[in-house]
């Protein structure tokens, strides 16, 4: 039994102790803070835990309120999916590119779209000029979702597919072509995105305004529950949240107050919260600054535990898990000295696997410059490898537990976290947040302090502030052609003139009916989707009913 009392005179004479010698040779700044700006005690002890309640606060692994992790034996079960995020220029050319990652090791697939994909327009648009195939792979139609995937085993490989405003027709061009290679929906596993507030907040890429756009996801979550069972679907994402300037804290709290938004409209809409909530699922990102990293990771799964259960009701345990992917931070990667991004890379993955990630993808060194090249991002899958069989961490449950530093941040995250929650609450949700421009502000302010501090040198960044080296221009980068443009109009070109264009245009007027009324739209995409109408024709029908999305200016 610890005696506070005595444990506090001992730390105040040791403290005393400690400050005269800091007189003579001083600490090397005045304030040391984490990533976020909190600041860092000089050593933490029970003192900083004296309330402490392990059933409370911590519990077993697989168990309320899952801060040990969602499943009782976490990686000594079975290891977190590696899952490369991947993609670019033509469907042939991913193909090849996911055929390599399978082989070199890769347990999942991610897939990238390019820039017109995730906005709806045909490759043949006039605003997709340029644009093609350059950011991800150019993807008009189910004719290129079956090139995509020609020769992967659907109903062994699972596929997540960072797609939002139309993510119901990407997930439709999906089953469909499982279903084309005998593959049922029943025995489909992945993920779509398919987070539309957070587009709004931090990425850019929607279509249409927030009611239409819940409508779509509401719609999936019903559809999947039936016939997509395994299927996540949606991954509430914090990650670009952050790589647009967030807080580790402002990430929590904004990427749950979007997962509430979504379980109240899923819960409008009269869907049962224990048959959808199961397969929601979260996506993070995750820094520099290890521990807090853990720590976020941590206080996130407690918060949503206790707001599934206390809030919202549910019953189910699995409705109470906050299952998540992680992606490192590629706002970290650094142009200068791209090799150093390597280790980067390596601290943020381990963070995430000590933090309990689901599923992991590790960005690639030269991703400040360019598409990560095959090397490159071999070297990316090789550090969670490394991890995962060398690194011993896998071997244990939550091994940082106890810790008197980690469960003090993950107390000061959670705490922090539930006042944005609240004030979130008090202004009507997320949507209303967002509408108001007060989440946005809120990142813009956390941007503009963290690149202050760099640019002052308060926060060092190798390579960038501290530490540069004159380098040579970089060599061997990844291009994508500029003629994949050509080559997808030329494919669709073809794809018209060959089609049933009677039975395209009846599904589309199908669709268009649909969008006018109340029914479940996955149906009407997915017809549509099966007689090969392309993505830029499905979103031009609904961009016609529901209209387009016009955001507020924030400065």
């Amino acid at each position: 039994m610890t005696d506070f009392n005595k444990l506090e005179q001992d730390f105040d004479a040791w403290n005393t102790k400690v400050e005269k010698a800091n007189e003579k040779h001083p600490e090397r700044k005045k304030q040391f803070v984490t990533g976020s700006n909190a600041p860092i005690n000089r050593v933490y002890t029970p003192l900083d835990q004296k309330d402490f309640d392990y059933a409370k606060q911590l519990g077993f692994p697989g168990e309320f309120p899952f801060t040990r992790g969602v499943q009782p034996t976490m990686y000594r079960g079975r290891l977190w999916t590696m899952r490369q995020y991947a993609g670019f220029g033509t469907a042939e050319e991913s193909n090849k590119r996911y055929k390599y990652l399978l082989e070199q090791g890769q347990t999942g697939l991610s897939v990238a779209f390019d820039l017109p994909t995730q906005i709806g327009y045909d490759s043949d648009h006039p605003l997709s000029e340029g644009e093609v195939g350059k950011v991800g792979v150019a993807i008009d139609s189910l004719e290129d979702m079956e090139v995509l995937f020609d020769g992967i085993p659907l109903d062994r490989v699972s596929t997540s597919m960072t797609i939002n405003a139309p993510a119901s027709v990407l997930l439709a061009m999906y089953i469909a072509m499982a279903e084309k290679q005998g593959v049922s929906a029943e025995k489909l596993n992945g993920t779509i995105q398919n987070d539309i507030l957070k587009e709004y907040i931090a990425r850019g890429t929607y279509i249409f305004p927030p009611e239409p756009s819940m409508r779509l996801i509401t719609n999936t979550f019903e559809y999947c529950s039936k016939n997509v069972p395994n299927w996540n679907t949606i991954s509430i994402s914090g990650y670009h949240i952050r790589e647009a300037g967030a807080t580790a804290v402002q990430e929590v709290a904004f990427t749950l107050a979007d997962g509430i938004a979504y379980v109240e409209a899923a819960i409008k809409a009269d869907l049962d919260i224990d048959e959808f909530a199961p397969r929601l699922s979260f996506f993070f990102n995750s820094h520099n600054d290890l521990f807090e990293e853990v720590a976020k990771f941590r206080a996130a799964r407690r918060i949503w535990a206790y707001i599934m259960r206390e809030r919202f009701g549910a019953k189910n345990p699995k409705s109470w898990m906050l299952r998540f992917h992680t992606q490192t931070a590629g706002c970290t990667l650094t142009a200068q000295q791209p090799d150093n991004n390597i280790i980067r890379v390596t601290i943020q993955a381990l963070a995430a696997v000590l933090g309990g990630t689901q599923s992991l993808h590790t960005n690639s060194r030269d991703e400040a410059l360019a598409l990560p090249t095959e090397e490159a991002v071999r070297i990316a899958l090789r550090t969670q490898q490394i991890i995962a069989y060398e690194s011993g961490v896998a071997e244990t449950v939550d091994p940082l537990a106890g810790s008197y530093y980690i469960e003090s941040l993950t107390d000061r995250i959670e705490k922090e976290a539930l006042q944005y929650l609240k004030l979130i609450d008090d202004m009507g949700g997320a949507v209303r947040a967002i509408e108001q421009g007060y989440i946005q502000k809120e990142i813009q302010d956390s941007a503009y302090q963290w690149q202050m501090d760099v640019e002052k040198g308060e926060r060092i960044i190798v390579g960038l502030n501290k530490f540069q080296v004159e380098e040579n221009p970089p060599k061997g980068l990844l291009r994508v052609d500029p003629a994949v443009g050509e080559r997808q109009k030329e494919k669709l070109s073809a794809l018209r003139a060959r089609r049933n264009n009677t039975k395209v245009d009846s599904a589309l007027a199908s669709l268009r009916s649909a969008a006018k009324g109340t029914d479940n739209l996955m149906f009407p995409i997915l017809d549509a989707v099966r007689a090969y109408a392309t993505l830029g024709e499905i979103c031009g029908v609904l961009r016609e009913e529901f209209g387009e999305y016009q955001p507020n200016v924030m400065f």
